[in-house]
């Protein structure tokens, strides 16, 4: 049985502190500096790559694979890290700590002068953001009453996917060294909303009674056997949503050569109409998951339409630009239960791990795309690109399918408990 700690912390019948307000709307707004800047890459590959010197069109491909790899990997290592000091250090501290890291980051990488340092940048950035939305999540699902976490935590990420639209359209009318330097600098002056914003009473609880109890140990995920298939259902869950991210949005010039289409496919606006999408859909995932009252439902939904939008995107897409962006904000939309998924990555551990598990959970998720691009570039030989995409997307859907539907539901689920 989990321990209980006695402590909801900042909500007391439901009455939310300003503390609780300013916390909801800075894990908001860092998550929205969070995805303008992992975006930007994808937008910026091709022009960042021709500024260095790289033109050749198939290493254009693999550098960028390379480097978005590193990235990915980089995230992986900071989404176990940043876990760790989150249920070790406090939800507050790992928040600012990773804002601040992925800024620098970001900021130096507007001055790059070799794919060597772009490489370099990269990994570090992609360390910083990995910490943003796991504590973020975290500290405001723990804040939140049980009625309005589900609310709480859609906002966050409906306004830090805003980010990716915002980054969209600064890749389209900016520089790409410039991109970087704005995303690093609104970092910055996010940090200055430190000032104000609550801890998580839940881990004021539980780091006072340090000596009774273990905090951010990620073994912990791992054993006994049933918690670590918890967790690996959770990753599973989400891991179609970077399929998308992954492959469909980052690698779609690419995609649009092999449909035939003769005008070239521009990434900054497949980000922006995507990730509008994806907006759309993660408003409606939490309005869902509120009417519902479910997580599992709500993503298992998802998940089917997202099976269907893949199959119509390549019988439609080609029809011509338009109709590719426009395919692309459907597919996005169906991706749109990245809240829920976090929410629930969080909902389904104890307070001692509860950061550990919701900052790595998204990571890992991430860091699927590694393999996940491996298998699509090793697959479109022979079985050329598009066949490739749908066999590997639709198998992507049903693991996810199959993984959500082995979660436990924790939509009523109090947070207020620790894990042996």
């Amino acid at each position: 049985m989990p321990e209980r700690i006695g402590n909801r912390g900042d909500a007391p019948g439901g009455t939310l502190s300003r503390g609780t307000v300013l916390a909801v709307l800075v894990a908001a707004l860092g998550y929205f500096v969070d995805l303008f800047d992992l975006v930007l890459f994808s937008i910026l590959r091709i022009p960042s790559l021709k500024a260095l010197g790289i033109t050749d069109p198939d290493q254009l491909t693999a550098v960028g694979k390379r480097l978005l790899d590193i990235q990915l990997v980089g995230m992986l290592l900071g989404g176990v890290a940043f876990g760790m000091l989150g249920d070790r250090m406090g939800r507050l501290k790992t928040l600012f700590g990773s804002i601040l890291l992925y800024s620098v980051a970001n900021i130096l990488n507007a001055f790059v002068t070799d794919v060597w340092q772009y490489e370099v940048l990269r990994f570090v950035a992609g360390f910083g953001l990995a910490g943003e939305l796991g504590a973020g999540i975290t500290l405001v699902a723990e804040l939140l009453p049980t009625a309005k976490r589900g609310i709480g935590t859609t906002i966050v990420a409906t306004v830090g996917l805003s980010g990716a639209v915002a980054a969209g359209v600064a890749g389209s009318y900016l520089q790409w060294n410039h991109c970087y330097l704005i995303g690093g600098c609104m970092g910055l002056a996010l940090l200055a909303l430190r000032v104000g914003v609550s801890e998580s009473g839940l881990f004021r609880s539980t780091k006072e009674r340090s000596h009774a109890v273990h905090r951010g140990n990620p073994l912990q995920l791992l054993w006994p056997p049933r918690r670590f298939a918890r967790f690996a259902m959770v990753v599973l869950s989400g891991m179609p949503i970077w399929f998308v991210g992954g492959v469909m949005f980052v690698f779609a010039p690419e995609l649009g050569k092999a449909m035939g289409i003769e005008q070239p496919i521009e990434p900054a606006k497949v980000i922006f109409w995507a990730y509008l999408g994806v907006v759309v859909g993660d408003v409606a995932s939490g309005l869902v998951s509120q009417l519902v009252r479910s997580r599992t439902r709500t993503i298992m939904g998802f998940l089917a339409g997202l099976a269907a939008c893949i199959v119509l995107f390549f019988a439609v897409a080609p029809k011509g630009p338009s109709h590719f962006y426009g395919m692309m904000c459907l597919v996005g939309a169906a991706t749109g239960y990245w809240a829920i998924f976090v929410t629930t990555a969080s909902e389904q551990f104890g307070t001692n791990l509860r950061a550990t598990a919701a900052t790595s959970a998204p990571n890992f998720v991430r860091a699927m795309a590694v393999p996940i691009t491996s298998i699509w570039l090793a697959a479109k030989p022979g079985l050329g690109t598009v066949p490739a995409t749908v066999t590997i997307g639709i198998c992507c859907v049903a693991v996810g399918l199959l993984a959500a539907l082995a979660l436990d539901e924790t939509f009523h689920r109090d947070l207020d408990y620790l894990e042996h």
